[in-house]
């Protein structure tokens, strides 16, 4: 069962420390604006959410806050320093870590090896292509903490290749807690799931939250309406209402851009 969602007020959020700031953040393909003018504010240890009809910018402004695109216009602050000029590998070494929408797991690598790969990086050997396969053997117990933390500690020597698509996204979480992330941006993580895959890596996402930030972009109502403190709704490429769940699907703007001039159970 889900902890009962706290439902943090905008004033309630002020009080926060912001870790990700944008201002007049924009992009612009020859002409055509995919993101004007969007304003962010993502408060340290909350799960803020970004949600919007389809094409409303949500991914573009993924890739504009990973620099897998450089913005037109606009800053982007993490934890009051400006990234806006950096490249993705600098903005990942500062803790802002990624999953995307694509299973990006190694199939043929067990769910243990799988968490190794990712946590190599501290050992700085990821390029020592030389060196025996046991030479990450110290990275287990930290491997098999994490696969504990999201619930796959009995498929550690599974070939990820056999599991459900569900724990894949499970183990593509825990992959990225071994990047140590201060900031986890996660792309649609429930996209394509069935209902009981849904509610578990819903469950996962409010677990491993806990101490962390997290800015997810998610098109299930259901699983934003159960953890969200702070959902920001982008239309046509620009911040359309902020607030809590509550006050997003009350929200006639809101409610018109989902469902035309109806209310539905999508919002």
């Amino acid at each position: 069962m889900l902890n009962c969602l706290p439902q943090c007020g905008v004033e309630d959020l002020r009080l926060q420390e912001t870790i990700l700031k944008t201002i007049g953040l924009g992009k612009a393909f020859k002409g055509f604006s995919a993101v004007t003018n969007v304003n962010l504010n993502v408060a340290r240890g909350t799960i803020h959410a970004l949600i919007g009809p389809n094409g409303a910018g949500k991914t573009t402004c993924f890739n504009l806050l990973t620099k897998f695109l450089e913005p037109t216009s606009g800053q982007i602050l993490f934890n009051g320093i400006d990234i806006t000029k950096e490249r993705p590998a600098q903005i990942a070494r500062r803790g802002v870590i990624r999953s995307f929408q694509i299973s990006a797991v190694f199939p043929h690598l067990s769910v243990l090896e799988n968490v190794r790969v990712a946590l190599q990086r501290g050992l700085g050997t990821e390029f020592h292509f030389w060196k025996s396969g046991d030479s990450l053997n110290i990275l287990n117990e930290r491997a098999e903490e994490l696969l504990l933390e999201v619930g796959l500690a009995d498929f550690a020597h599974e070939d990820t290749l056999n599991l459900a698509y569900g724990r894949k996204r499970a183990l593509e979480i825990a992959t990225t807690l071994a990047m140590e992330p201060e900031l986890m941006l996660l792309d649609e993580p429930t996209q394509g799931m069935g209902h009981e895959d849904v509610e578990r890596v819903t469950e996962l996402i409010d677990r491993v939250a806990k101490g962390r930030t997290i800015l997810m972009v998610e098109h299930n109502m259901k699983v934003i309406s159960s953890i969200a403190h702070q959902i920001t709704v982008l239309q046509r490429g620009s911040v359309l209402a902020e607030g809590n769940y509550q006050e997003v699907s009350n929200n006639p703007l809101v409610i018109e851009a989902y469902m035309g001039s109806q209310k539905g159970d999508s919002l």
